[in-house]
């Protein structure tokens, strides 16, 4: 059967002038237009091809071999193209823009910006929808993150305290202001650690490695940098922390710490404008 608002394997069965038709099991036959066929994949009758699967303008199911911004049980953040009586239609990468219905707007939206929003199937319409209000489409379940641990991250928006963020698209955590040491917004992915999780399940989140292990991983990162480039690396406790930032993932803070510890350990000499290996 093809999952709407999915990418499915569907055999061929027919061949028309306008494109094929796919077997869609109790959703009948699913047309896949001549501009999306595959030049590079058998198209007879009986071969498969993999699409996803979703409505047109008309209501009309229809198969696209195009990669979709997001797919139905997802988060993502999508710019608002078009605001009319209905909702706000928003660009997922398909020529059919997505229905975030007024009802499930969050904060007043104009054309131009952009909205963090989980997609869903309609379950009366059958239509894949967005909306902007998250909470219950999170596990509200107690989180068992390990301090240390690498999660990803999409950030949503600031709050008072700095940003909330979805962990691995499951449950929500806050980056606290002084953990923020680079350009944050919402919408943007981002690597991430889990800094704590809090008795009443909260979680706290970083940007960068935490724990004792993560600074000798840092420490290592840099004399493999160094080993690379001929025991000298141009950056140092004065460089700027964009570069600090570009070239290790990290805050001028830690990076300093580790260049410290490596200096007191006799590795590396540091000057003004660089470090090398002693």
């Amino acid at each position: 059967m093809a999952a709407i608002g999915h990418f499915n394997n569907l055999s061929i069965v027919k061949h028309t002038g306008f494109g094929l038709y796919l077997d869609g099991g109790p959703h009948g036959e699913i047309l896949l237009p001549n501009r999306y066929i595959p030049k590079d994949q058998p198209t007879e009758i009986g071969d498969w091809l993999r699409v996803f699967i979703y409505r047109d303008s008309e209501d009309k199911l229809i198969a696209t071999t195009e990669q979709p911004k997001v797919k139905v049980g997802e988060f993502a953040s999508l710019k608002v193209v078009e605001i009319t009586r209905v909702g706000l239609f928003l660009d997922w990468g398909l020529p059919k823009d997505l229905l975030l219905p007024h009802s499930e707007e969050k904060r007043p939206l104009q054309v131009g910006d952009y909205c963090v929003v989980y997609v869903y199937l309609d379950k009366h319409s059958e239509r894949i929808t967005a909306t902007a209000r998250l909470d219950r489409h999170l596990d509200q379940t107690p989180p068992n993150y390990e301090a240390g641990e690498a999660v990803s991250l999409l950030v949503v928006e600031p709050t008072d305290l700095g940003y909330k963020a979805i962990i691995n698209d499951r449950h929500w955590g806050l980056i606290h202001k002084n953990e923020i040491f680079k350009f944050v917004r919402g919408g943007k992915r981002e690597r991430g650690y889990i800094r704590e999780v809090r008795a009443d399940g909260k979680v706290s989140l970083s940007l960068q490695p935490v724990g004792r292990d993560a600074g000798d991983s840092l420490q290592a990162l840099i004399m493999q940098t160094l080993d690379e480039s001929d025991g000298v690396l141009k950056l140092s406790d004065k460089s700027p922390a964009p570069e600090i930032t570009r070239l290790f993932g990290v805050s001028k803070g830690n990076f300093k710490k580790a260049i410290g510890g490596l200096y007191r350990q006799g590795q590396i000499v540091i000057h003004p404008d660089r470090i090398e290996r002693a």
